[in-house]
Order: C-alpha cells, then structure tokens, then sequence
C-alpha cells in the first residue's frame, strides 16, 4: 500500500468556503482604508454570500471536487484558472446587477472585484498544490531503504523525465533514481525533478563501476538499435539488469510511463531510428471510413488492426478464419477502444458467396488485405493450400472489392515474391499481379506493399530460437551465411499506412529494410539475452538449406528502378518496368486446374515458365525439415 496521504475533497470544499470569505474580505481590505472599510463591511458581507452561491457550483461544474490533489499538474493548474475566473466574472456580474438595482451601499470600489480574482486564483490554486507538496514530503525516504535500487536512466528527455517522476512518487518500486545520461551538450549538469544529469551514454561503464547502480533504463522511445545494443552489452558485462520503454513505433497512440517498461527484447537491438511523416495524412485516409482487414487475427492483421484502430475510423471488420485469434484480437480492441464500432466475422476469403454477403453487408471503403499462408516448407509440402488461399483467395476479395466500390485497396506482400524460390513465393508474386491488373484495368487505388521478415511475427524464427533456448535445446539455423531482412511489426504496419496515404492506383511500394542481417547473428543475440553464452551454454547447430529458402532475399528484381516518395522508408517501383500478365484470368484459371490435380511438379513447371526468374525445385522436404518453420 502506497504511504501516500489522500485528502478527501469534502475537506477541500470546506476549506475553500473559508477561503472564498477570506478572498472576498482581503479584497476589500486591501482597496480601503480602515475607516471605509467599516462603512462597506455590509457590502463586503454581501459579496461574500453572493460569492458563496455562484463560486462554489462552478467550481463543481469544473470538476474541482473530482480531483486527487496529490496529483496535481499544469493541466490541473489550466483547470483551476479557467475555473477561479469564470467563478469571479459570474460573481462581479451579480455584485453589477445588484448595484444596478441599489441594492449595495452607493460609491462601492468596483476594483476589490479584480482583487478578489487575484486573491482567489492565489489561494484556491495554492491550497491545492499544497496538497500535493504535503504528499510529496510525507512520502517515507526511500534512499535510506536498503531494499531500494539505485537506477540509472539513459535519456533526459520526456520520457525520462516522466519514468523519474513516477520513480520518485511511488515507493511501490522500490527504485531510487541516482542520475541520467544523455547526449545533449545542453542538459549536461542540469537536473530534472532533482536528478542530475550525469554525463552522456558512453560514459555508462564508469558511472556502473563508480556509483553503485543496480539497474539501467533507457527512456528513450525513438532510440534507434545501436544504442540499445551499446548499453546492453555494458550492462551484461557489468552483470547489471537493463529495462527499456517500448519503440515509437510500438507507442503511437499509447502512453509512456513506468508500466511500459520491460526486459530488452531482440526487437529493441535492431531498432532503426524512426522517421514519421505525413502522420496527418494517414489520418485523414483513415478517419470516418468504414475499413475491412483479412487476416486481421494473424500478426500484421493484428497490429493493423490496432493502429487502423487509433485513427478513428467509422467502422472496423475483422475478417479472419481463425475464431481463437479473431476473439482475441476482438477483445483487445473493444477494452482498448471502447466506443469503436468492431465487426468480428469468421470467413474463408476462398468462399465466393461469403465474401460477398459481407462486402454487401458493410460496404467497406478500405481494405487491408494481409490474409495468407506464409510458411515456406509448409507451402513446399502442401501447394494446392497455397495457391487457393494466396492466389484464389486474393482473386476473390479483389472481385469483391470491384463489385462494391472499395476505394482503396492494399495487399500485404513480401520479398519472397521476387524471383520466387518457392510455391509461397510464386502465388504471392501472381497475388501481385492479381492485385495491380484491377489497379490497371478498372482505374483503381489498388496497390501492393512489399516488405521483408518481421520480427516476432506467429512461427517465426525469433519465438522458435526462444522456445529452442528456453527448453536447453541446440539453436538449429540452415546455414551460417543464411540473411534475411527484418523489421519491426509495428515499424513495417505504420509504413503500410504510409504507403496507403499515398496511392493512386497500380503502385508496387517497397519498404527500406535496412541492411540484411544474418541469422546466425540473431541467434546469438538472443542467446546473450537470455544470460547465456553461444556454443557455451547454448549450441548452435547447423542442418542446411531446406527446399524453397535462398541465403538472400531481395526486394525487387535486378534491373528494376525505384522511385522516391514522400517518405524516405518508402520507395515504388517503377511500373513500366515491373512484371504483368497479358491474360491473367486465363492464367489463373489454368492454376486452378493444376491445383485441382494436385500435381505438384506440373504446379512447379507452370509457375518457373510463368514469373521470371523463378527457380522452384522438386525437391522433397524430409520429416526434420518439416518439423521446424519458415525463417
């Protein structure tokens, strides 16, 4: 239980009837001389009830009877102003219209109205924030607390400053802030809340040798990866514990503060440092539509979902096949956004007459289209799964689209579509074209997003090496050379929107990914951050390209310009360069024959003679290969 004092508001309502009198008394006391002042003392008592019955209800009105002083803040300090000078016009006007009517002694100094302004915003305002200095000092010295740990925080922006002050005011935590760090040349040796600002980052081995921390935070939301790595690996090899605030990215739309923070997660070390645009833009696009996600229980569905949420759309269905992710994703939502209106619908976009029932049911104006199969060795053995849900299914909720008049569209793509190595790559590429044929033909803001791996994402590689650490099993990676592109979920989501904002029709976007990271480099990352030491503690073991995987990806074929947009993270390729079908619904027609067979080697023939540059393989997966997932 928190030592912090609560000072019940009936109190304060007593207390500010006496300072209403004394207010309305000093006023007179100070515009007068002693001698006037016992000839307008009738006067003066007269104000003081007119005082009393109009202050004391607007003071309700403005909720000053609602409020934990204990807490209070320049917005409560905004509150108390707009509150003490309504209550004093109102009281000046019924003092007018009285004098108006005779009613008070004649001659009576209208200037003890302004003082008792004055007076009044002192000393309802003051009395209040003394609330708060008597909390603050009551509160027990945690410095003499042995148990209390003493805590460094890396940052003396907002956010540190705010991760301080909620240190300071509850002894809940147990945390005892000893000093920032902070690059700034202009904060150095200037305190925040008390708290000195003690050098810059690369000072942190020495202050952790010199000042007896126990733990570091870094509050800094928009700290890009290197620098969290820098103080991480300080910190481990100091053996001291490190939290973090989560990224911007992760943010937008919440809060910061001390219930954010959390153990640094691999996420945090391949952070980029955030660039935001056209923020406005996104949500005017998004503001007051009724917007469709397919997929939307599945990891991209999901954060799109949320940040989709944030910019006050007039409706959001959820259009996903799985119930589970759907209900959860669904009761997210509904505690986080109370008043939006949510559809939750359980469909299968193969299912034509489903697709249309609910297109003509809610006449989306916007559709997030990230609904996939997308695990490559699982996609190797099952491609008939493949190609009706990645091909067929995008056929169908395009035509949907078509047929209701959906504004604008976006598919969710991904750097396996570019010269495709396997049968997942191959129907996301043909899922493109699917895609931008509508865009072409029919004049449409259809467009495609294409991006690389994300990190943390359901079956991917981060959770299967964490589950591999967790349980004391070798960390098995194909190849040492293998690397991947990755990025954030919540970084790639926000660029879809982005991207979206920007379209006109026809557009293939590409995200800027970064450099490649290799996967044996993940893997020891998080083997170090899970207190653990590679091939000492954890072994990592190597058992070779599975069917379908490439050592590299890429983001578009060789050859193929890219254009700027307005966002540096954000490029399109170049239409006249990128790959289209001169028939594609006789093309996709023929695929669905093929899948029909269930012929796998004719499946392959078609798509490697079909999308240039594709090099399927007929190779079969062995049972070790289809225990573990995608990369």
């Amino acid at each position: 239980m928190s030592s912090r004092p609560q000072f019940r508001n009936r109190i304060v309502f007593i207390g500010d009837i006496a300072l209403i009198i004394i207010s309305v008394l000093g006023s007179f006391a100070l515009r007068l001389d002693v001698r006037e002042l016992s000839f307008y003392f009738p006067a003066a008592l007269l104000m003081c009830a007119v005082a009393l019955l109009v202050k004391l209800p607007v003071y309700f009105s403005f909720g000053l009877y609602r409020r934990l002083w204990v807490y209070a803040s320049t917005n409560e300090l905004r509150l108390i102003t707009v509150a003490v000078t309504t209550a004093s016009v109102l009281t000046s006007g019924v003092m007018l219209l009285l004098s108006f009517f005779d009613m008070i002694q004649p001659g009576m100094p209208r200037s003890a109205w302004g003082i008792d302004w004055l007076l009044s915003l002192v000393l309802i305002g003051g009395s209040r924030f003394a609330l708060r200095i008597l909390s603050e000092q009551s509160n027990p010295q945690r410095a003499t607390n042995a148990k209390a740990k003493r805590v460094v925080i890396i940052g003396a922006g907002d956010a540190g400053a705010l991760v301080v002050r909620e240190l300071q005011k509850s002894s809940q935590l147990n945390l005892i802030p000893v000093g920032f760090l902070d690059d700034d040349p202009a904060k150095q040796k200037h305190q925040i809340y008390g708290v000195d600002v003690i050098g810059k980052v690369n000072d942190l081995a020495s202050v952790l040798d010199n000042r007896h921390v126990d733990e570091v935070i870094v509050a800094i939301p928009s700290a890009p990866g290197k620098l969290v790595r820098l103080v991480n690996d300080i910190c481990r090899l100091k053996g001291i514990s490190s939290r973090t605030m989560p990224g911007l990215y992760e943010l937008i739309g919440g809060t910061v503060n001390v219930s954010r923070l959390r153990e640094v997660d691999i996420t945090d070390l391949l952070r980029r440092e955030p660039i935001r645009v056209n923020d406005e833009k996104v949500g005017q696009a998004l503001e007051g539509k009724r917007v469709l996600v397919t997929g939307a229980g599945g990891s991209i569905g999901r954060e799109l979902s949320r940040q989709i949420a944030r910019r006050n759309p007039a409706e959001l269905v959820l259009l996903g096949h799985g119930e589970n992710s759907i209900f959860e994703i669904l009761l997210e939502l509904q505690s986080n956004y109370p008043s939006l209106k949510l559809v939750p619908i359980i469909a299968d976009i193969r299912n034509v007459q489903r697709l249309d029932s609910v297109f003509t049911t809610y006449q989306p104006q916007i559709v997030f289209h990230a609904a996939a199969h997308k695990h490559v060795p699982l996609m190797e053995a099952n491609p008939v799964e493949a190609i009706t849900n990645n091909v067929i299914g995008t056929r169908n909720i395009v035509q949907a689209s078509l047929a209701h008049n959906v504004e604008r569209f976006v598919l969710i793509s991904t750097d396996k579509a570019v010269r495709p190595s396997s049968i997942y790559g191959a129907t996301k590429r043909l899922a493109e074209m699917i895609v931008l044929d509508a865009a072409r033909e029919n004049q449409r803001a259809f467009s495609v997003v294409r991006f690389g791996n994300v990190l943390g994402s359901r079956g991917s590689i981060i959770p299967i090496f964490k589950n591999q650490i967790a349980n004391g099993r070798p960390v098995t990676i194909t190849h040492p050379d293998m690397v991947r592109f990755f990025m954030t979920i919540p970084e790639a989501v926000y660029l879809v929107l982005q991207s979206s904002s920007m379209q006109n029709g026809g557009e293939v976007f590409v995200l800027n990914m970064g450099q490649p990271i290799r996967i044996l480099d993940l893997a020891e990352d998080l083997i170090r951050l899970s207190g653990l030491e590679p091939n000492k503690d954890v072994e990592i073991t190597f058992t070779g390209i599975r069917p379908g995987e490439k050592l590299v990806e890429e983001l578009w074929d060789e050859g193929t310009p890219l254009m700027q947009t307005l966002h540096p993270d954000i490029f399109r390729l170049d239409q006249d360069a990128s790959f289209s079908l001169p028939n594609l619904p006789q093309t996709i027609e023929q695929l669905t024959s093929l899948s029909l067979s269930a012929d796998r080697a004719a499946i392959n023939k078609f798509f490697n003679e079909l999308i240039p540059g594709s090099s399927i393989s007929d190779s079969q997966l062995s049972d070790l290969q289809l225990s573990t997932l995608d990369l």
